[in-house]
């Protein structure tokens, strides 16, 4: 597809990234000339500089020709603004980045209406909910979900002394009770959909697939069955902590948020009266244990440094917090943040890359089946979708044991209404089902893409 992105910061860079390693022809908006000349230094793309709300600046961008139009600036009015003109200019669908809680209302569906805008994403709301997911269920380093939440899939890293290290996945079924399947393994720098014969190790980073009810009856068995988060202190009053405050507050949790800028924690004290607002520098350790942070669930560094973050997250982990969650953007921090021991790290940027290649895909789904989720696992090196199956689909009815599959495919789920089926050889896809498939080294846009 012909796609445009306005404004190519770390979410656009990312966003547009993403999109090049899909195949389509991208073209990088922005007003900095040494921005577009990074740009296309470093990928195939075209690069235009100017302004995204610009009618000219969109023309040379060839917006009239563009199947997609992306707009991550930093100002929202600014995103609306160009995809409203890019519209009109002919552009077939836009996406706009909506940060600004105040637009995040009932109004805004009205708003998206009239302003032409197909998708509005708002990267902290989004990185909160999986943020909000972990903290429900601290044992995972991640935590995704399908089928409106009828189905799970969870990161978990084995300790050397795992009671699955050593074990062949054929033999899990006669061990453990809980239903389940392992679809996903990080050995090192490899990630594969392993099969019957693939033998745990401690050090692995799985993925494991299987309904809510059965994850927590599997990790029970395990004897690492975390409680909820029910204390939890966060590290800087950016947006994302507003959000995942707000939902921790209404979930009856108490929350803390330390922030070294007066006038954050003020305004923080006004829109969160429930929560305990600290101001005061974090990365100063007396400080944090002063305000307790040997006795909280669960801890969140959510400041805008990642180098600080890391540390922070770092020295909450050597008081022992159960749970420790770090935010990372640059991607060079991510293997420092993983040798330090943090493996429960979370990008907005990366959460926010796999929403619009979903949309990106969804657009080019063929007539069999309509994309509903798609995620990106273990550092990207595979994905977990779900398809929704129409009526017309060449594979229903017929025995999974007959499909020819290319390699590292795993259908690993299939939720019939309200049933959810970990399937076996000798079961087959029906009309309306939602199906889960997990792949690595494959592009799927449909459901039929799976075949060989």
């Amino acid at each position: 597809m012909n796609i445009i992105v306005v404004g190519c910061g770390k979410i656009g860079t990312t966003v547009l990234s993403s999109l090049v390693n899909e195949n389509h022809d991208v073209i990088g908006v922005d007003n900095d000339p040494a921005v577009i000349e990074q740009l296309t230094n470093i990928y195939d793309v075209m690069g235009v500089c100017g302004n995204g709300t610009d009618c000219d600046t969109l023309s040379e961008a060839n917006v009239q020709k563009a199947e997609l139009v992306i707009a991550t600036t930093g100002s929202d009015e600014l995103n609306m603004l160009c995809c409203f003109i890019a519209r009109k200019i002919g552009a077939k669908h836009t996406i706009a980045r909506i940060r600004n809680p105040e637009y995040n209302d009932r109004s805004f569906g009205f708003m998206c209406r009239h302003l032409g805008i197909s998708l509005s994403i708002n990267p902290e709301l989004t990185a909160a909910h999986e943020l909000y997911n972990i903290l429900k269920l601290p044992s995972a380093a991640k935590v995704e979900t399908f089928s409106k939440r009828n189905f799970e899939m969870v990161e978990l890293k084995l300790k050397p002394d795992s009671p699955l290290d050593g074990i062949a996945l054929s033999e899990m079924r006669k061990k453990f009770k809980a239903s389940f399947l392992i679809c996903v393994v990080q050995r090192g720098d490899k990630v594969v959909i392993p099969d019957g014969n693939f033998i745990l190790k401690g050090g692995d980073k799985i993925g494991i697939a299987a309904t809510p009810a059965e994850i927590q009856r599997l990790l029970k068995e395990l004897k690492i069955m975390q409680k909820q988060a029910r204390s939890v202190m966060i590290l800087g009053a950016s947006t994302t902590a507003y959000y995942l405050a707000k939902m921790l507050l209404n979930s009856g949790n108490s929350v803390k948020i330390i922030e070294k800028n007066p006038d954050r924690c003020q305004h923080f004290s006004e829109l969160l009266p429930d929560a305990v607002i600290i101001n005061g520098d974090g990365a100063q350790q007396e400080l944090l244990l002063e305000e307790g942070i040997r006795s909280v669930d669960a801890f969140v560094s959510l400041t805008g440094m990642d180098e600080q973050n890391i540390l922070i997250s770092y020295f909450a982990s050597s008081q022992n917090v159960p749970k420790v969650i770090c935010k990372i953007n640059r991607d060079e921090f991510t293997a420092t943040a993983d040798r330090l021991g943090l493996d429960c790290i979370i990008s907005p940027k990366k959460i926010i890359s796999d929403v619009i290649v979903r949309y990106a895909r969804a657009l080019h789904n063929s007539i069999g089946s309509n994309m509903e989720t798609l995620y990106r696992l273990m550092d990207g090196s595979a994905e977990a979708l779900e398809f929704n199956i129409s009526s017309d689909c060449s594979l229903i009815g017929i025995p999974l044991k007959k499909m020819k599959t290319k390699d590292n495919i795993l259908i690993a789920g299939i939720i019939r209404g309200r049933k959810t089926i970990i399937p076996s050889g000798e079961d087959t896809i029906q009309a309306l089902d939602n199906v889960i498939i997990f792949a690595s080294g494959h592009i799927l846009n449909d459901v039929t893409d799976i075949l060989k």
